[in-house]
């Protein structure tokens, strides 16, 4: 099989690449660039999950970043074990052909616990006395001592938070060419996540996102070069567009008003109950999936939802079954959010009452997806209270992140949904153009492109081909 690399820029879209790109536009002007249509829901989990078994979320089952866990009445996001895909993976396919394939994931999602030959993922330690710890969990487990001798320690708060930086970019970058030195994998999964923080903080702004776009564009194209160099193809793809938001809808807010939601109290601070509550809503991004513990109110609870402002859809049963989203784990409804608008996981009516997790970065404990933890809280001393608690981390001590703001209005990009717009969707490009007959791409059929550059014949020189 012939040697790939897959480099997955998040958020690139074709509108994107221009002056701020030079090296990705070198990329596509000698090779084929093609749009991807979207997921339902264009979410990080969902898509991966897509491209990489060819399959739609009503059969590998990653309906999201997260969902209700209805066996244990518990909502969990981030989950990372790849067992939780329920379908084969492209590397699996591809070995079943050629038993001498290897694959490296370098941070693509679902990394922990997979067929892949090597892996490296971002893995907290939560010792007992509170703090929250950078490190990674690789395959095989010794890559872990070496990758921190050698790289230097995991970036862990740029690579989400409001320190998000192009430095967990650049190191993702450099633990793949570290492993391409020393295993040569068949297929090289690379996740470049920077761009993606720029146009939810700022939206498709290009006054506003020009040095991200830069930033990004030097991490590709010194990969595309290193790979190339070593005889290795490459494939630069996104996962989805990023487009200008401005409206967040407070879903579960409306489900409370109406009597729906329970909450209990902790320290006078109300915690979501999803185990005895009528119905609430997991919001991701700009999709929400809305579970409802009591049949009887099925239809009280879409009619609700469909009068909500910023609503576009609300899924019942046969909405699933067209958008591939009918799976036991996606909600009994599917709310899809209108353009510009976007899903805040908020349920408490009175900011005091806000659980504690609310203005930290805690991906684990939120029951739906909080893009404001890109922002230090631009109503209170957050930085100061930033470098306070960093100081007493360094001392030993516990300390609370708590500079993260309940303001979601400060958003100015979101996704999810199904715009249609190729411009500012998804893309595909590679150096071989012949593997390319279409110009627009289903997301299940990324799956095959990548599966051909695999099983193509070696490429020609293009001296030989003029």
């Amino acid at each position: 099989m012939q040697r790939t690399a897959v480099l997955n820029i998040v958020g690139l879209s074709p509108d994107l690449l221009g002056e701020h790109t030079p090296h990705l536009n070198a990329f596509a002007q000698r090779g084929k660039q093609v749009g991807v249509k979207e997921v339902l829901p264009a979410v990080t989990c969902s898509v991966q999950a897509t491209y990489l078994t060819g399959k739609w979320p009503s059969e590998h089952g990653i309906v999201g970043n997260g969902w209700y866990f209805r066996d244990e009445c518990e909502i969990k996001l981030w989950r990372q074990s790849n067992k939780l895909v329920q379908a084969p993976k492209l590397w699996e396919v591809a070995r079943r052909a050629d038993p001498s394939f290897t694959c490296a994931n370098l941070f693509w999602w679902y990394n922990m616990y997979s067929s892949v030959d090597y892996a490296v993922t971002p893995r907290p330690m939560y010792p007992a006395d509170g703090l929250k710890l950078p490190d990674i969990y690789t395959q095989p487990l010794d890559l872990r001592a070496t990758l921190n001798a050698e790289l230097g320690e995991f970036p862990l708060f740029q690579f989400w938070g409001p320190g998000s930086s192009i430095r967990s970019s650049q190191w993702i970058a450099k633990s793949a060419q570290w492993i391409e030195e020393r295993f040569s994998p068949t297929l090289n999964l690379v996740y470049l996540p920077h761009l993606d923080y720029g146009l939810q903080q700022h939206g498709p702004d290009l006054t506003k996102i020009a040095g991200d776009l830069r930033d990004i564009d030097v991490v590709a194209g010194d990969l595309i070069s290193f790979y190339e160099a070593r005889g290795v193809q490459v494939v630069v793809l996104s996962e989805y567009g990023i487009e200008r938001a401005w409206r967040p809808v407070h879903i579960n807010r409306v489900l409370r008003e109406a009597g729906l939601i329970q909450v209990r109290l902790e320290r006078g601070l109300e915690m979501l109950d999803a185990g005895v509550s009528t119905a609430f809503a997991v919001a991701d991004h700009q999709v929400a999936h809305v579970y409802v513990n009591d049949p009887s109110r099925l239809a009280q609870v879409r009619e609700l939802l469909e009068r909500t402002p910023g609503v576009a859809m609300v899924l019942d049963e046969q909405g699933k079954r067209e958008h591939h989203l009918n799976h036991d784990r996606a909600g009994d409804l599917v709310v899809v959010a209108e353009s510009g608008a976007w899903f805040t996981y908020y349920y408490w009516l009175d900011d005091d009452k806000a659980p504690d997790y609310a203005r930290t970065v805690d991906i684990h404990r939120k029951p739906g997806y909080d893009p404001a933890e890109l922002f230090f809280d631009p109503h209170s001393p957050a930085k100061f209270k930033a470098a306070r608690a960093l100081a007493r981390k360094k001392l030993g001590f516990r300390y609370l992140m708590d500079v993260i703001g309940l303001d979601a209005t400060i958003v100015r990009g979101s996704h999810g949904r199904l715009t249609g717009d190729l411009r500012r969707g998804p893309l595909l490009i590679t150096g071989r153009p012949e593997l390319l007959p279409q110009e627009v791409l289903e997301p299940t059929e990324v799956f095959d492109v990548l599966l051909a550059h695999l099983r193509a014949p070696q490429a020609q020189p293009e001296s030989t081909l003029t």
